[in-house]
């Protein structure tokens, strides 16, 4: 039996021009994305002290929000697995291109946490991991650390669908919303389970830090959080208005 692209699912045009120029601005996008995000960890040492969380968490909402603008015209500013994820569970991509989309992303933290390694010292990217996502000890247990991280993406996911794939939302505002949605999730998410929603964002630094601890819950959670937020979004609010005008 052989191997081809149309056994994987994939057509001509999916693996054409236009696909992997998006699949470009995805790996370019999370490249940054970690490495302004990792980079604030870092640089902050950690969130011990107030002024360090309010750091991180404009750094990640600030961040994501002018990648997702930069890159929304040319891949639709996914820069996540999950928000990805949620887009072919719903159709609105065919899952080929999301296999696409998401090793693009991974590929992107990988780069971008490498960078982060070889660019700062290490008296100041080891105490932090580099700025991998762990679990704290104000959780209850590992599946509180999911249950967190599940209900941080819904927030976010939802927010992305709402003004940036229903074409009645504020398009023109989706950056910073889904921006604000990071900064928010930040807030409460960074003390517990570092906030990931993202497991390109948590991927990329464990890989090159070595730090796998809990690690699977910066899959899960944000997968499944994501993959909800975008079904809730679709079929109670897209699909039934759709049918209605229908």
């Amino acid at each position: 039996m052989s191997i081809s692209a149309e056994s994987l699912g994939f057509t001509e045009a999916d693996i054409g021009a236009r696909t992997w120029m998006a699949a470009l601005a995805e790996f370019i996008g999370v490249l940054l994305f970690v490495f302004i995000g990792c980079g604030a960890v870092i640089m902050v040492g950690g969130a011990a002290e107030n002024d360090g969380l309010i750091a991180i968490a404009l750094a990640h909402g600030l961040a994501i929000a002018v990648l997702v603008a930069a890159t929304a015209a040319i891949s639709g500013g996914h820069l996540n697995p999950a928000v990805t994820l949620g887009a072919v569970v719903t159709g609105r991509m065919k899952p080929a291109i999301g296999v696409i989309y998401i090793a693009a992303q991974l590929l992107g933290a990988i780069v971008g946490a490498l960078l982060l390694d070889a660019l700062i010292v290490k008296e100041l990217t080891d105490p932090v991991n580099l700025g991998a996502h762990g679990l704290s000890d104000g959780l209850e247990s590992t599946s509180s650390g999911v249950i967190v991280e599940i209900i941080l993406t819904f927030i976010l996911v939802f927010a992305v669908f709402a003004t940036a794939i229903d074409k009645r939302g504020l398009g023109h505002v989706a950056p910073l919303v889904i921006g604000l949605a990071v900064l928010i999730d930040h807030f409460v998410g960074v003390r517990l389970t570092g906030a990931s929603m993202n497991p390109a964002r948590s991927f990329g630094p464990a890989l090159v830090a070595g730090e796998w601890d809990d690690h699977w819950v910066f899959w899960v959670g944000p997968l499944i959080g994501g993959a909800l937020a975008a079904l809730v979004y679709y079929y109670a609010y897209m699909r039934g208005n759709a049918e209605a005008e229908g």
